[in-house]
C-alpha cells in the first residue's frame, strides 16, 4: 500500500516523522509524496501552543475528508504531540481516524499499525533506518528528548517528558551513517542542546560530541539549534570559534530581558548574563549571527518590562529574531498566574517589536553586499535558472536564502557567491 505522511510543528518532530517513514519502508510500504495517492495517511501533530494545536485538528478534519471521500480503503493514523494531550478526548470527537499514538506507544508503534492494515511484515525499526527528509546535503539529528527546565509557560515536560540524552555512541553512529549517505551538514537539535549529557553523563557533554562530530570525514557544517543562555560556557564559545566545522550561529532563546517577566517564567538565565554573553560573542567571534526567540504579553509583563524589552532590541541588534505572542497553554503554571495581558495590548507589543526587528534585518542584511559566502545550493526556482541556497549564517527552513543564476545544476553543491544584492531577508548575488 501507498503511505503518504503530513509533519506538522518542530524539527524534533520531524525526526519523529523520518523514523515512522523508516518504519512503513523496512516493512515494504510504498511512500508517496501527494497524501491523495495513498492508502494510509500518517499526520504528525504538534500541540505547543493554542494555533498549533488548531493546525493539527484541521488538518486531521481535511484528511478525515480525504479518507471519506476516496473509493480506495483508506486509513488515517495520527501521532504526536496533540495526541499524547488530547487522545480520548480525540477519540470520541474524530472517529474518522483510525488509529491513534501516544510517545509511550512509538515503541510497539508497527505490532498496532500492523493489525490495523493486516500487514503480514513485522520488522522493527532503529533510528538508523530514518529516511531523511530535507534534501541531499541536510540532516537532523536528535541528541535528546524531553525537558526539565520547567519554564511557567511551556507544556512541552508534560507532553514529552523530562531531558533524556541520547548516548554519544549513539549521535556519532547516526551521524557517521548520514555522512556515508552524502550528507555535508548536520543540525543538533534538543528542546534545549546545550543541557546534553547532564542527566546521563551527571556534566554537560555537548562540547565532547561536537569535537568528535568534528572528526567524521564528508561532515562539512555542523550546527546546534535551542542553546540556551546560561548554559553557553566560554570553553564552549572557543570551541565555536576555533571549529572550522561549526558554523558560526547562535541559535539562543532568551524569550525576554526584564529580570522579573524572566523569574515569573522560571528562566534560569538574567539580564546581566544574557547582555554579557552577547557582548563576549561578539567580541570572540564577530563574523558569528545570533538568532534569539522573544515572547511578549507574558502574564504581569508591565509598560515598563516591554519597554525595556524594545530597548534591548533596538540596541543590540540581533541578526535574527522571532517573536511570539504568550499563549495561555492547559495545565502550565502560567495559565493561573495573575495579571493575564489582554490580547489586543500582546498584539500591539507583537506589532511593535516586530516592526522595529524588520527595520534592523534591512539595515543588518545590507551589510552583506559584497562579500563572498560558501552557499548550499538546495533548491531551482521552477522553470528558471535560479538557484537558492543557504549560507552559515542560515539554518534550514527559519531563516533566508541566497539567490544565484547558473546555467547547470548545481543543487547539492558548495558554491562560492559574491552577493551584490539583498530582498526582504534574502540575498541575491552571482558564483565566482
Amino acid at each position: 500500500m501507498n503511505v503518504g505522511f503530513i509533519s506538522l510543528g518542530c524539527s524534533k518532530n520531524l525526526v519523529d516523522t523520518e523514523n515512522t517513514i523508516g518504519l512503513f519502508k523496512k516493512n515494504k510500504f510504498h511512500i508517496v509524496n501527494d497524501v491523495k495517492d495513498a492508502d494510509i495517511i500518517v499526520i504528525n501533530t504538534c500541540g505547543f501552543i493554542e494555533s498549533a494545536k488548531q493546525e493539527a485538528v484541521d488538518t486531521i478534519l481535511e484528511m478525515s475528508k480525504i479518507k471519506i471521500k476516496s473509493r480506495k480503503k483508506k486509513y488515517l493514523i495520527v501521532m504526536g504531540c496533540l495526541v499524547q494531550r488530547y487522545k480520548e478526548s480525540l477519540e470520541k470527537t474524530i472517529p474518522e481516524v483510525d488509529l491513534f499514538i501516544k510517545f509511550d506507544e512509538y515503541e510497539n508503534m508497527w505490532e498496532r499499525i500492523a493489525n490495523l492494515v493486516n500487514s503480514k511484515d513485522n520488522k522493527t525499526a532503529t533510528y538508523l533506518d530514518r529516511v531523511v527528509t530535507t534534501g541531499r546535503k541536510t540532516a537532523y539529528i536528535k541528541i535528546a528528548e524531553g525537558c526539565s527546565n520547567n519554564c511557567t509557560y511551556c507544556a512541552i515536560p508534560m507532553i514529552r517528558g523530562k531531558y533524556i540524552s541520547r548516548k554519544i555512541e549513539d549521535v556519532i553512529t547516526e551521524a557517521r551513517k548520514l555522512a556515508d549517505e552524502g550528507i555535508e551538514e548536520i543540525i543538533l537539535i534538543a528542546q534545549d542542546t546545550t543541557k546534553y549529557g547532564t542527566d546521563i553523563y551527571k556534566k554537560p557533554r555537548l562540547q565532547d560530541l561536537l569535537k568528535r562530530l568534528c572528526k567524521i570525514e564528508g561532515i562539512k557544517w555542523i550546527r546546534f539549534m535551542y542553546a540556551y543562555p546560561e548554559s553557553l560556557t566560554d570553553e564552549m564559545i572557543k570551541i565555536i570559534k576555533n571549529e572550522k566545522k561549526i558554523c558560526k550561529y547562535f541559535d539562543m532563546p532568551i524569550q525576554h530581558i526584564a529580570n522579573p517577566v524572566l523569574k515569573r517564567m522560571n528562566r534560569k538565565g538574567n539580564a546581566h548574563l544574557i547582555k554579557t554573553l552577547i557582548k563576549k560573542i561578539r567580541k570572540e567571534i564577530p563574523e558569528a549571527i545570533i538568532r534569539t526567540t522573544l515572547i511578549v504579553g507574558f502574564p504581569g509583563e508591565t509598560e515598563k518590562d516591554f519597554e525595556e524589552l524594545y530597548t534591548f532590541v533596538e540596541k543590540t541588534k540581533f541578526d535574527k529574531l522571532g517573536v511570539f505572542k504568550y499563549s495561555k497553554e492547559e495545565g502550565t503554571p502560567a495559565e493561573l498566574l495573575p495579571e493575564q495581558v489582554h490580547h489586543m495590548t500582546k498584539e500591539a507589543r507583537y506589532n511593535k517589536i516586530m516592526e522595529l526587528q524588520n527595520g534592523i534585518s534591512e539595515e543588518n542584511i545590507k551589510k552583506h553586499i559584497g562579500k563572498t559566502y560558501e552557499v548550499l545550493i538546495e533548491n531551482k526556482v521552477e522553470n528558471e535558472k535560479i538557484y537558492a541556497g543557504r549560507t552559515y549564517m542560515d539554518s534550514l527552513d527559519v531563516d533566508g536564502l541566497v539567490y544565484v543564476k547558473s546555467s547547470k545544476n548545481i543543487i547539492g553543491e558548495f558554491v562560492k557567491v559574491l552577493i551584490n544584492d539583498t530582498e526582504e531577508y534574502d540575498l541575491i548575488g552571482e558564483i565566482v
